[in-house]
């Protein structure tokens, strides 16, 4: 009987240097099913990735040191972590800035927890989303490379053993099942080899025409030049 696998709870990080206000948010949120971590500067915030590395960090804007504009600069650049404001800084240009830097979310204290957790959960949920658009991007980078790399294969036997395309592809097809590899491993193993070959006739053909000027004799001297 196949059993479900258990979900992963989600790690939070609070950075904000009320710590009665980190206190508040660990344990409401820790209610909520969520796993907390909390730090009281960027620099705090820095070691608490290094250690662990959340899922959504909720972010103060003033703060000792770096303030959270920065310390999201960072999140986002370095780690794609994605984030939240919770901040009693309301402005609108901070509000631009945090949009701009990419925040999900940008909430303005005192909020009930009561309102700031469906808006966390909102922002996970939001967060999932953008790491599998993501992991889609990649997976189709990957695909693309693999399939341009058996394109060139494919062409390369075409024109070196006067194949037609479908032959070209079955031979591909049958040196995978005899190495027991992919078809792009082994499209990548014939790419490299033919360039490796052609290297070596281009060093090869250089080497003749340099021994080839060195052996030919000096041509005579016209005797109507004498």
């Amino acid at each position: 009987m196949n059993q479900s696998q258990p979900v992963r709870r989600r790690r939070i990080l609070i950075v904000d240097d009320d710590r009665q206000l980190c206190d508040l948010l660990v344990e409401a949120l820790g209610q909520a099913g969520y796993e907390v971590m909390a730090a009281q500067s960027a620099n705090d915030a820095m070691t608490a990735i290094a250690t662990a590395s959340p899922d959504l960090a909720v972010l103060d804007i003033k703060m000792p040191g770096a303030s959270g504009l920065t310390l999201s600069e960072l999140l986002r650049d370095q780690f794609a972590i994605p984030f939240v404001f919770f901040s009693a800084v309301d402005t609108e240009e901070t509000v631009r800035q945090a949009t701009m830097m990419g925040a999900l979310a940008y909430l303005v204290k005192p909020l009930d927890m009561r309102q700031l957790i469906p808006a966390i959960n909102a922002a996970v949920a939001r967060a999932d989303e953008l790491h599998g658009l993501r992991q889609s991007e990649s997976q189709l980078s990957v695909a693309l490379q693999q399939n341009r790399g058996i394109s060139v294969a494919t062409g390369i036997l075409m024109e070196r053993l006067r194949l037609s395309r479908g032959t070209a592809l079955e031979f591909l097809r049958r040196e995978t099942r005899a190495r027991r590899q992919k078809m792009s491993r082994v499209a990548e193993d014939l790419v490299k080899s033919t360039e490796y070959v052609n290297g070596i006739g281009v060093a090869a053909s250089h080497q003749h025409d340099e021994a080839a000027t060195i052996c030919d004799p000096p041509l005579a001297e016209d005797p109507g030049n004498r």
